[in-house]
């Protein structure tokens, strides 16, 4: 046992979503309960967080049935608990799935790929106008934009199932007619993800990033070693911590300004998210799974059964007079 690699579940449950990854959780599993393998046992484990954000749902998307058994999973009673005894927050579940027939079809076509959901605790629309949205560029069900307006602040949460770059024939999503690959579709996804990002950031918007992005930034993310073959993915690795971890592009075009959370507060520290199915545990994994925020918004301060583990962060927007104070200085 490789002990720079945290040890697997006790049992692997068959749960309805296939990764549950990003949300404001532990990374360690918690010990069995009698609601272990419940949704709504999850969010209250985890101590009832904010957001919820899921990846790779795999729910079609006139799949409406299972669409609502996820909306009431998250506010089910506990087999703990009675009519007399209920405890929590309600929440709410906030789906973007595929529409896209010729990259996102699934098993037999059935659409059931990819896929996201954003799960918000209800008092959060008490104490700030949300809106949840996508965005134009996506049509596999990969980004979430859960926006945030308070009094003093405005805060964009991106829920993220990034492209996973291979040689696989990318369509053109109208037509279906062949326009590159996997990897082309990978790097103009991070480059329109950082267009969204600068876009957001000019009108003064502050920029969380969340959820699988499968890239692993550096050496120390992956074990044994990092990717390298096909070479183009160390290209895409390149591409994305330019655009995105403060790095240079050759073109001198304008990048995001972040920060990977997790590794700028735990440097030189190995820790993974991803273990393939199929081969012993800890003998290949990656962290892929991570949070980045905006130089900016980190310099103010901020703390931080599946193939996937989770991943969490808590953040603090700043209340009118630290916001004032900043924009004097």
């Amino acid at each position: 046992m490789n002990h720079e690699i945290s040890p697997p579940p006790a049992k692997r449950r068959k749960i309805s979503t296939n990764n549950v990854k990003t949300g404001r959780i532990s990374t360690a599993p918690p010990a069995a309960a009698p609601d272990a393998a419940s949704l709504r046992g999850f969010i209250r484990r985890h101590h009832w967080p904010a957001f919820l954000f899921l990846q790779e749902v795999k729910i079609a998307a006139k799949d409406v049935k299972t669409q609502d058994a996820v909306r009431s999973a998250v506010n089910a009673r506990l087999p703990t608990e009675t009519s007399n005894t209920t405890t929590g927050p309600s929440y709410e579940a906030h789906f973007t799935l595929p529409c896209d027939s010729h990259n996102a079809r699934g098993p037999r076509g059935s659409g059931k790929v990819y896929g996201v959901c954003s799960i918000v605790r209800a008092d959060v629309f008490k104490d700030f106008a949300v809106k949840v949205r996508t965005v134009d560029w996506d049509s596999e069900g990969r980004v979430s934009v859960v926006e945030l307006v308070g009094p003093s602040a405005k805060l964009a949460l991106f829920n993220i199932y990034a492209v996973n770059g291979t040689d696989n024939a990318c369509r053109d999503p109208a037509t279906g007619a062949v326009c590159g690959t996997r990897h082309d579709r990978k790097l103009s996804f991070h480059r329109l993800l950082a267009e969204e990002c600068l876009s957001l950031e000019e009108k003064g918007w502050e920029i969380l990033l969340a959820g699988d992005m499968n890239v692993a930034p550096a050496r120390i993310d992956g074990h044994p070693q990092l990717r390298t073959f096909p070479q183009q993915h160390v290209v895409n690795r390149a591409d994305f911590n330019a655009r995105f971890l403060g790095g240079k592009r050759r073109d001198e075009g304008k990048v995001f300004d972040g920060v990977d959370v997790w590794r700028r507060m735990n440097e030189g520290e190995k820790r993974f998210t991803w273990f393939p199915r199929g081969r012993e545990w800890g003998s290949s994994c990656d962290r892929v799974d991570y949070v980045v925020v905006g130089k900016s918004m980190w310099d103010r301060g901020m703390r931080g059964p599946s193939d996937h583990v989770p991943v969490w962060v808590d953040v603090r927007l700043p209340d009118k007079d630290e916001r004032e104070k900043d924009e004097e200085s």
